[in-house]
Order: structure tokens, then sequence, then C-alpha cells
């Protein structure tokens, strides 16, 4: 698994496109949900998963314990690891990065940031590459 990572609009997918043969994307941005990618992911392609940040917004306001929201993609990732090794195809996880900014002032937005950062620590933890994408250009830091 691959994991990009960056600021709004730092070019993330710009990168991906240009650097990945033909891909399956899913994309909360088109309304897609996490659950899609076993149907969009189309044989003999990388597949793309965007938009983390939505679905895990979507979780906040099912689920009041931060742990079992982190359990979750911590098992969706391990299926995505084990899934991409069954394939021999590759995943890329696009994710915003949120802990570079201005502290939210709403209690509910630095949740999201919180469980967002520790989801993104997991990801990259699980990946076997690590790109941060800053100003169009991406720096490999595993």
């Amino acid at each position: 698994m691959q994991l990009v990572i960056g600021g709004a609009f730092s070019g993330k997918r710009k990168i991906v496109k240009d650097t990945i043969g033909t891909c399956s994307w899913v994309s909360a941005y088109q309304e897609d949900r996490i659950e899609d990618w076993e149907t969009r992911w189309l044989h003999g392609t990388t597949l793309v998963i965007e938009g983390w940040e939505k679905w895990i917004a979507d979780e906040l306001t099912t689920s009041e314990n931060n742990d079992d929201i982190r359990s979750v993609y911590n098992a969706l990732f391990q299926t995505l690891f084990e899934e991409e090794q069954r394939r021999k195809n590759k995943i890329v996880l696009i994710m915003l990065e949120m802990g570079k900014g201005i502290v939210p002032l709403q209690k509910k937005d630095r949740r999201l940031r919180d469980i967002a950062g520790w989801i993104a620590q997991d990801a990259a933890q699980l990946s076997d590459q690590v790109d941060y994408v800053w100003n169009g250009l991406a720096r490999r830091l595993k």
C-alpha cells in the first residue's frame, strides 16, 4: 500500500495521476462510499481511495467513541492490505493532512482533526511507501 498525504489542494491527486498507471478511483468527493472499493476496483488496475476526512466526519455523527472509529478504519486497512496482496495490484490512499494549521475552535472539528491524524498514522504504519505532497512536490518519507 502507498499513502500520499498533504494539505488541501497541495497536488496529491495530480501526483498520483502522473505516477500511477490505470486506476480505479473511490472518492468521497464524488459521493462514493468507502464500501464501494470492492465493486469499483477493476482487475489489473491500481485502487486509489480519497476523501477519508469526509467518511471519518460521517462516523463522528454515529459514534461517540474515538477508539471505535479508529478500530473500524484499522480493520479496513488490514482488509485492503490483504486484498492488495491477493490481487497483486497496488492500493494508493490519498489523505488530507489536517494537523499543520490553526487549531479548530469547534470541538467537533478538533475531534475530526485528531481522529484523522490517528488514522493517517495507522495508514502510514501499514503502508510500504509514504509520500508527503506540498506545493505539487512529493517527498518520500518511507
